[in-house]
């Protein structure tokens, strides 16, 4: 369950990778029903803080944390509550579209056809359900990415490029999608080099280590 009182909170954040520092004293918070977008040139940082934040690196200094969680939702992890959608659009090639959005949903802890049904259906895929991804463009691949945004609610949103490979009206459906998630109180922490189609989300810039 979700409340106006949620937050995530990153203190004084640093990681590490190869023996390099990537970043340092990173600090921001978010509140529920806000987008944030992190931007800098290649190599600042900002893939391996969304990385950090789903639990997927190890931070070298600080933490992350939500709060303001209800029920039993506040005993899950941070990763537990969070979605990651990376450069990997991670689909199984010999699987067709809806298994592997219930491979996804399943994984997830919400399985259930009518929720696969209406996320292939909203991101337009619905028709090729049954077609192995290995046919797909990349375009329709990321698009069966972000139906898992959707077939599994999670108030975390962790977006890396979302917009990549992405035409126009599928562009401006992941901007409703985002905006309908904000609109229920949840958060958006989205790694770009240009505009995602919200409306003035906050910024973090990251500059790129030594």
């Amino acid at each position: 369950m979700k409340t106006d009182r949620m937050q995530l909170i990153c203190d004084s954040l640093a990681c590490e990778r190869g023996g390099r520092q990537v970043f340092a004293g990173v600090n921001f918070t978010v509140s529920a029903g806000e987008a944030m977008v992190v931007t800098g040139r290649n190599g600042a940082g900002k893939s391996t803080l969304l990385r950090v934040i789903a639990g997927l690196l190890r931070a070298a200094q600080g933490q992350v944390t939500l709060t303001g969680l209800a029920g039993a939702a506040d005993e899950a992890s941070l990763p537990e509550q969070a979605h990651y959608l990376g450069h990997l659009d991670a689909a199984k090639p010999s699987l067709t579209v809806r298994e592997n959005l219930t491979f996804w949903a399943d994984f997830l802890g919400a399985s259930g056809d009518p929720a696969i049904d209406t996320a292939l259906e909203a991101v337009e895929l619905d028709t090729l359900a049954d077609l192995p991804a290995a046919y797909l463009s990349a375009g329709q691949k990321r698009r069966l990415s972000i139906a898992r945004l959707l077939a599994v609610k999670r108030p975390v949103w962790l977006l890396d490029e979302p917009t990549s490979a992405l035409d126009a009206p599928s562009q401006a459906r992941l901007t409703s999608f985002m905006c309908e998630h904000l609109a229920g109180g949840g958060f958006i922490v989205a790694a770009t080099h240009g505009p995602i189609g919200l409306d003035a989300p906050r910024e973090l810039r990251m500059g790129a280590a030594g």
